[in-house]
């Protein structure tokens, strides 16, 4: 048979780390036919299947879980080692890819990587948003985006510079017919938009003041997992929402939302930028770091 090429390689780990073929193909830059062909040219080619599909689902076999394990890190050797020659080039190119949390990936799009990009246009960034916490070196990324507690231990992490915050946030209309908390145990008393984290568990907001620290475990008539929904039930009148800051600034800026409970929030340490250690970075992947920590020196300098 002939030897697998680099795109069916590339098509196997994207389906594994994504779940769905439509996920992968257009993580890919493909259709989910032509990727459907590539993955039923290379299975016929070896003479096994490596994906259990179902109308709904898709799983790897155990030979396929095999060949993920033999081939997922020499991919990514073989990435390293094209990186390595491209970065001989006096100007960078290429594409760095980058795994972050939705919110986080909003919050580096304008002051970091479209600035990276003016700058280099050679260069591609690839960013795929995703709210778990994944291994950026296995699913094939050059650089995570987390808040700093959530960095690995093993990774080496470049602040961003500026602390997160949240806010606390209800429409007018809604402060005029319920009241104001003025403490956050009065939350109990209103409705509340209800969080749900990547792990299926429910957020508690969390508060701080005067070293005194409170978890309230909210109520209300809605549970949502995305900022922008949050933001939309908030802005309906739904009920109280706690959303990252940066999020929802504008909106309390132009009066459509109320703020409450600031004191209660006080900033925490803000994203990072996170990278292996051991792996040699590309020029591209050298560039956009530094670019990051000059923007950082610039935020809190």
């Amino acid at each position: 048979m002939e030897q697998p090429n680099l795109k069916e390689l590339e098509a196997i780990i994207a389906i594994a780390r994504r779940g769905t073929f439509r996920a992968a193909a257009i993580d890919l830059g493909m259709s989910t036919t032509a990727l459907s062909h590539t993955v039923g040219r290379l299975e016929a080619g070896l003479g096994v299947r490596l994906f259990n599909r179902t109308t709904r689902s898709v799983s790897l076999t155990d030979a396929g879980r095999l060949f993920m394990q033999q081939v997922a890190p020499s991919l990514q050797d073989l990435r390293t080692a094209l990186e390595t020659v491209r970065s001989q080039r006096e100007t960078p190119s290429g594409t760095i890819r980058i795994n972050a949390a939705p919110f986080a990936a909003r919050a580096i799009i304008s002051p970091l990587v479209l600035e990276f990009l003016r700058r280099y246009p050679d260069m591609h960034v690839d960013i795929v948003t995703e709210g778990k916490l994944v291994d950026v070196v296995g699913d094939g990324f050059d650089l995570g985006v987390r808040v700093a507690g959530l960095v690995p231990t093993d990774m080496i992490a470049v602040s961003l510079g500026r602390p997160q915050r949240h806010a606390v946030v209800g429409s007018p209309e809604y402060f005029e017919k319920y009241g104001k908390p003025l403490a956050p145990p009065d939350l109990f008393n209103h409705k509340c938009i209800r969080v749900r984290l990547p792990d299926g568990s429910l957020f508690r907001w969390r508060f701080e003041k005067d070293g005194e620290q409170v978890q309230i475990d909210v109520r209300g008539p809605i549970t949502l997992d995305e900022a922008s929904l949050t933001r939309t039930a908030v802005l309906d009148s739904a009920g109280v929402g706690y959303i990252f800051e940066q999020d929802i600034l504008p909106d309390i800026d132009a009066g459509r939302v109320i703020r409450i409970l600031e004191d209660w929030t006080p900033p925490y340490p803000g994203l990072c930028l996170y990278y292996p250690g051991r792996r040699n970075l590309s020029a591209g992947v050298r560039a956009f770091l530094e670019l990051a920590r000059e923007l950082s020196r610039r935020a809190t300098g």
